[in-house]
């Protein structure tokens, strides 16, 4: 089978806080280097590993090294890997949206791409005059393009819109209409990266569905990033794992996600202060999460059906934070990092009035979960609903086993067996 993409050796190195050198000192050495003495670019030997969590000792950083690996046509590659990985920057490179520092990329075919909200649309235009535009910047001609156009337009299900403005639509609106434009207009290589996040549960799985057609019925080559472990599984033959812009792991999907998962697995037991995988600005940090059964004793093993408490402490490195507005969502994932339940304390109408305790909790009154591993999500932000301003969030804080219950599963305990509600009585504790 041909090849439809070769990434041979490449590298993607930026400077701190600058497009490029910009400097005429800079410029002037490189040129000295490279055009009077003959030798290679000087600053292509230097740069640090793209760790996001590190404080590093040079202003060049490597978002990508030594990126080496070919993919079949009609494969569907799924790319995962932590936030700041390189995943999008990768998926950039392919798409021509920047160029690579070092090595060299070669592509077979037209690139349909999705790479953010709104890519390759013009604010200005309707949605009908940039599918047009779209479709023109990929080589199709006027009447191509119009024996697709209907059928892009049912796809979005933005047929009321479609001789709107792109300014006016959602972010969600753009999202289904910027796919339906990606897939439709027959690009050989289909790129999209996480904005599917943004669209709702109905349209991810109708998306999810037309890649997995134009790859198996049409041969396309599809691309496709996700911190949905799930959907990768789900649509992916195989994978490639990113760590700290380095090629981890490159083997079958399920494998490549084991890979993933064992990472993150390991960091769970690490001390919540000192995790560097979350997200927010600082000013209260989560410290430390555990599970607690219905005698009150920390456990990570509840039997399916029976109570459970979920006690939280975090610390407060703001006096100016309100916390009177604060506002707590708890979730628990699955291996995949699919949600399975989340409780949101303003969506429950709870008031942490005494929140400078530093400790909260919520109480489930049975956890009517089947049995398998299940990750803890934290999240507090200060604000209303409107403008919130995120603190913390974490994923994976902790991790808790649900156990087979014989008496549950065999429904001797009709009443909380058949309460299926159960989840949604939890409530959120003030210390």
């Amino acid at each position: 089978m041909a090849t439809a993409i070769e990434f041979d050796h490449v590298g993607k190195q930026y400077r701190l806080g600058l497009v490029s050198t910009k400097t005429l000192s800079h410029d002037l050495h490189r040129w000295w280097q490279m055009s009077v003495l003959g030798k290679d670019d000087p600053y292509l030997k230097i740069g640090d590993t793209n760790d996001r969590t590190k404080a590093g000792s040079s202003e060049y950083v490597w978002a990508l090294r030594d990126i080496d690996f070919k993919i079949e046509q009609g494969d569907v590659v799924g790319i995962i890997g932590k936030n700041g990985a390189g995943k999008s920057t990768l998926l950039k490179l392919l798409s021509r949206v920047t160029g690579p520092t070092v090595g060299s990329i070669r592509a077979r075919g037209r690139i349909g791409a999705l790479l953010e909200v709104g890519t390759g649309f013009h604010p200005e235009m309707t949605g009908r005059e940039n599918i047009y535009m779209n479709g023109a910047i990929m080589g199709m001609s006027k009447q191509e393009i119009s024996m697709k156009l209907d059928e892009i337009i049912d796809f979005s299900g933005c047929e009321r819109y479609i001789d709107t403005p792109v300014k006016r639509y959602s972010s969600g609106m753009t999202v289904r209409l910027g796919f339906a434009v990606a897939a439709h207009l027959d690009p050989e290589i289909l790129v999209v990266d996480e904005v599917l996040a943004v669209g709702d549960a109905e349209f991810q799985k109708k998306a999810i569905g037309k890649m997995q057609d134009v790859s198996r019925s049409e041969g396309r080559t599809v691309l496709f990033v996700s911190h949905n472990m799930t959907s990768i599984k789900q649509l992916c033959k195989s994978g490639i794992l990113l760590e700290n812009g380095m090629i981890s792991y490159i083997g079958t999907a399920e494998d490549t996600i084991f890979k993933y998962l064992a990472i993150n697995n390991n960091e769970i037991d690490q001390p919540l202060l000192d995790r560097t995988d979350r997200a927010g600005n600082g000013k209260i940090r989560f410290s430390r999460a555990a599970f607690r059964n219905l005698n009150g004793d920390i456990t990570n093993e509840i039997f399916s059906g029976q109570p459970v408490s979920i006690e939280v402490d975090f610390v407060i490195n703001d006096s100016t934070v309100n916390l009177e507005n604060a506002i707590i969502a708890c979730g628990l994932t699955d291996d995949y990092g699919t949600p399975i339940v989340s409780w949101v304390s303003d969506e429950m109408e709870h008031n942490f009035s005494n929140l400078n305790s530093g400790k909260f909790s919520l109480e489930i009154p049975a956890l009517n979960l089947r049995p398998q591993n299940y990750y803890l999500s934290l999240q507090l932000s200060i604000g209303t609903t409107e403008e919130k301003h995120f603190c913390d969030k974490i994923i994976g804080a902790a991790r808790l086993s649900v156990l087979n219950n014989d008496l549950f599963i065999r429904g001797i305990n009709l009443k909380l067996g058949r309460d299926r509600q159960a989840l949604l009585y939890a409530r959120f504790v003030n210390p």
